[in-house]
């Protein structure tokens, strides 16, 4: 049975919630805080739950608090979008993109993904902010960023209520110095054994399955460095310190930009790319132009690995 829920306690808790404190709700709604104390209590015994408890001298959202707030994000937003578009306004409702992008990511292949948003019709400013992903995922379930690209699904065990859109998968090549492939490339893939390797750190999703290749080819490397960063990394590639992985569809840009060249393919190996959002359904437009992009374009084309002769 359809219980209906009172919107007006839900906005008081929700301004409470987002501003952090009562005080401060009471500032914003230019109510009294007693006001606010009663909406909140008034929501929380229609509800069954306790939303916020007592830490200091300050509240703290419950996990059926934090998990409310997040409902009521989306209800307010879409309340908003219904108001625009009621009033003509429908075109400008998106003018901001916030994306937050995993560390763990190739930047070079994070601006083919995002580039499409920057040439919309309409005016779209991009924010973008990187950081470790459980980071990012706490800064989308607070709605302080619109879209997380990562090279993996949600964490889990993450209590994020989020949803996984995959992009796209690419293949990697191993790429190095001249002279470094000069000396390696006769006996690749099983001479590369105590080779000088650059490897991503262990907690990414494209280390592990590079071990697996690395296992199943016998080869023990000798690890230089593992360095999270990718452009560090290729960085420490351009100046010969070790052999280093690389995404196919970059490939061209990585061999230009750091004067390196491709010395064999990681068969089997893909590198995955997912957009994180709190929408099963995308909206934003130009979350909307990134994913239709990726799809029909930069995950379709294979580029040829064309090894030198050197």
């Amino acid at each position: 049975m359809f219980s209906a829920m009172n919107h007006h306690h839900l906005l008081y808790f929700w301004v409470t919630a987002t501003e952090g404190s009562i005080a401060k709700a009471s500032t914003a709604m230019h109510v009294t805080p007693q006001t606010i104390s009663a909406q909140i209590k008034l929501l929380e015994e229609s509800l069954d739950v306790r939303l916020f408890e007592r830490e200091g001298r300050g509240l703290r959202l419950t996990e059926a608090g934090r998990t409310t707030k997040a409902y009521a994000d989306d209800i307010f937003s879409l309340s908003r979008e219904l108001q625009a578009a009621l009033r003509g306004e429908t075109k400008n409702a998106f003018t901001e993109l916030r994306v937050g992008v995993s560390d763990a990511l190739p930047k070079m292949v994070c601006h083919k993904l995002l580039e499409p948003a920057l040439h919309l019709n309409e005016t779209i400013r991009l924010v973008v902010r990187e950081e470790g992903v459980e980071r990012l995922l706490a800064e989308l379930a607070l709605h302080n960023l619109d879209l997380v690209l990562n090279d993996a699904p949600i964490p889990p065990g993450l209590n994020v209520r989020a949803y996984n859109h995959l992009l796209g998968q690419a293949g990697v090549v191993w790429m190095a110095s001249p002279d470094l492939a000069h000396k390696y490339r006769k006996r690749f893939p099983a001479g590369l054994h105590d080779a000088p390797f650059l490897l991503p750190t262990s907690d990414t999703a494209l280390r592990r399955s590079l071990d697996v290749w690395l296992d199943d080819n016998g080869i023990r490397p000798k690890v230089v460095a593992e360095i999270a960063d990718s452009a560090l990394l290729k960085a420490f590639g351009e100046k010969g310190e070790g052999i280093f992985p690389v995404t196919d569809v970059v490939m061209t840009e990585v061999e230009q930009h750091y004067n390196v060249v491709p010395l064999g393919v990681a068969d089997g190996v893909v590198e995955r790319f997912f957009a994180i959002s709190v929408e099963r359904r995308i909206r934003h437009p130009a979350v909307m132009e990134i994913s239709k992009q990726a799809k029909v374009g930069l995950f379709t084309q294979h580029p040829e690995v064309e090894l030198a002769d050197m």
